[in-house]
């Protein structure tokens, strides 16, 4: 069994994520639900649990300001909330986990497998990743927590030469030679790096503007990498591309 808290603002949404968990994740022992960030922080400490459901937008604390006062953080954490585009964004570059309300059953037992199946001991660098991108003043973040088949791999951004989309995988291919296969599609990873110097030059890739090395004209045409890889470029984005490889024009 995996002792858990509850923490949500909102009485009805709490309550339904405790019958979803005693319906679809039995190993999960919820040991208590809290409605106020504020005894939440009191109620963690006291019972030290081993995985805490985290509702975002509360008031007075939100999740994220609970988890700088609770730092550093012993306990495994799967965010609930509703759409928050830069939350979501933030949370997915630490690899953590995140339920979107009404919480979905399927989704609830993914997030908690994923947790309780964990291969490498980051929770502190994953929580770290996360809390800098809520820091003021907020600096760009340059490190990501990548879900691998071996576990969690943290790298540098600027390591990442350019992705490539197979299927539900994407396929990250470093300065060093690596490839890493991880369990997020090109679209999430795209909105994860917004913030840095990538950009989407078709459906199956995205490009570290930095490592381009060349474009070659045609009807879309094609860049080379740093690495002497080729990768084709749709014709509905030539023109975004151009803008970005030549930003003073």
């Amino acid at each position: 069994m995996i002792s858990a808290v509850i923490v949500d603002d909102e009485h009805y949404a709490a309550q339904a994520l405790v019958t979803l968990l005693k319906k679809n994740c039995p190993d999960v022992n919820i040991t208590a639900v809290c409605n106020n960030a504020k005894e939440a922080v009191k109620i963690i400490r006291e019972l030290q649990p081993q995985l805490v459901f985290l509702d975002i937008e509360m008031p007075y604390l939100n999740g994220f300001e609970l988890l700088e006062i609770l730092a550093p953080v012993s306990f495994e954490c799967i965010f609930t909330t509703s759409y928050d585009q830069y939350a979501i964004r933030a949370i997915r570059f630490s690899a953590l986990d995140y339920l979107l309300k009404p919480v979905d059953p399927e989704d609830l037992k993914a997030a908690v497998n994923r947790v309780t199946g964990k291969k490498s001991p980051s929770l502190q660098q994953q929580m770290e990743l996360l809390l800098s991108k809520f820091q003021q003043p907020r600096p760009v973040e340059n490190r990501i927590a990548l879900p691998t088949l071996e576990g969690l791999q943290i790298i540098q951004v600027d390591a990442i030469l350019y992705c490539s989309s197979s299927s539900n995988y994407t396929i990250f291919n470093l300065a060093d030679g690596q490839k890493l296969i991880i369990s997020r599609t090109l679209k999430e990873i795209e909105e994860m790096l917004e913030e840095h110097r990538f950009l989407r030059v078709h459906h199956s890739y995205l490009v570290n503007l930095n490592e381009v090395r060349k474009y070659n004209r045609g009807e879309g045409g094609s860049l080379q990498m740093s690495d002497g890889a080729s990768i084709d470029v749709s014709r509905s984005r030539k023109e975004m591309l151009l803008k970005k490889l030549q930003p003073g024009k």
